[in-house]
């Protein structure tokens, strides 16, 4: 049974621009990305959107709809009521390049900078081994599409454009904590979290949580028990203790430090 919907979607490009009023034929079923594409085929021939998937797995339609960050092909009408206008914007924290395009490159800009898996030499049978308890608890982190809704909605780059240099984000953090909890991981991150990353200036309100697609507990299970590694590292007495007597860590780069 179809209907008509009201849209309200934000047009324009780098220069500026505003939105737009827009009425659509929908049926029952149907998702947000659906509607636009409908729009895009019978109205709105340049109106750019991007997607790929359609499934919820490659996070490439996110938006805002109705002032939250989601996907678009996850967003049911059906959540709305059929008099409801939706009002769909694009991603606030990245620059636009056009009508709901942003330019997401500051995530790839800032997975550049993360030191890759380092693993240790191979047992002497050729093989790495490591507990099945281990790879559960990376697996949670593993899940992540890159949908980047949590940089989106994180409001430490999302109200401050000058803290994007000095922090990673909810995404990275999940990949600073994935890579620093594995068990084979040879590399100590927690001093690059704190000081490249900037874990320092998140807040835990967790709405990276609340905005995740994969229902990922970024906060929780990540952010938090990062943050208490940088912790132990920097405050932690029995590390201060261990620097003065001698005791010594590898640094990032593998040299030996005090």
């Amino acid at each position: 049974m179809g209907y008509e919907l009201k849209l309200r979607i934000w047009r324009g490009d780098r220069s500026g621009g505003g939105l737009g009023d827009y009425s659509v034929e929908v049926s029952e079923g149907e998702v947000v990305l659906d509607a636009l594409h409908r729009l895009q085929a019978t109205q709105l021939n340049d109106l750019a959107i991007r997607w790929n998937c359609k499934a919820g797995k490659c996070g490439s339609c996110s938006a805002e709809i109705n002032g939250k960050p989601r996907l678009m092909c996850m967003t049911r009408l059906s959540d709305f009521e059929p008099t409801e206008t939706i009002t769909v914007t694009p991603l606030r924290t990245f620059p636009i390049i056009r009508d709901l395009v942003t330019d997401v490159s500051f995530n790839y800009e800032k997975a550049k900078e993360m030191p890759s898996f380092a693993p240790p030499p191979r047992d002497a049978d050729g093989k790495r081994r490591m507990s099945q308890i281990d790879v559960e608890r990376g697996q949670e982190f593993r899940k992540c599409i890159e949908c980047f809704l949590c940089q989106d909605v994180c409001h430490v780059i999302r109200d401050h454009e000058d803290n994007k240099p000095a922090f990673s984000g909810p995404r990275f953090f999940l990949r600073f904590a994935e890579l620093d909890m594995h068990p084979l991981d040879t590399h100590d991150r927690r001093s690059l979290a704190q000081a490249a990353g900037g874990i320092g200036l998140c807040n835990i309100t967790k709405c990276c949580t609340e905005v995740c697609p994969e229902n990922i507990t970024i906060t929780d299970n990540a952010i938090i028990p990062m943050k208490e590694r940088v912790a132990d590292r920097m405050f932690d007495p029995l590390v201060w203790l261990g620097s003065k007597i001698g005791i010594r860590n590898k640094d990032n780069d593998g040299r030996t430090e005090l």
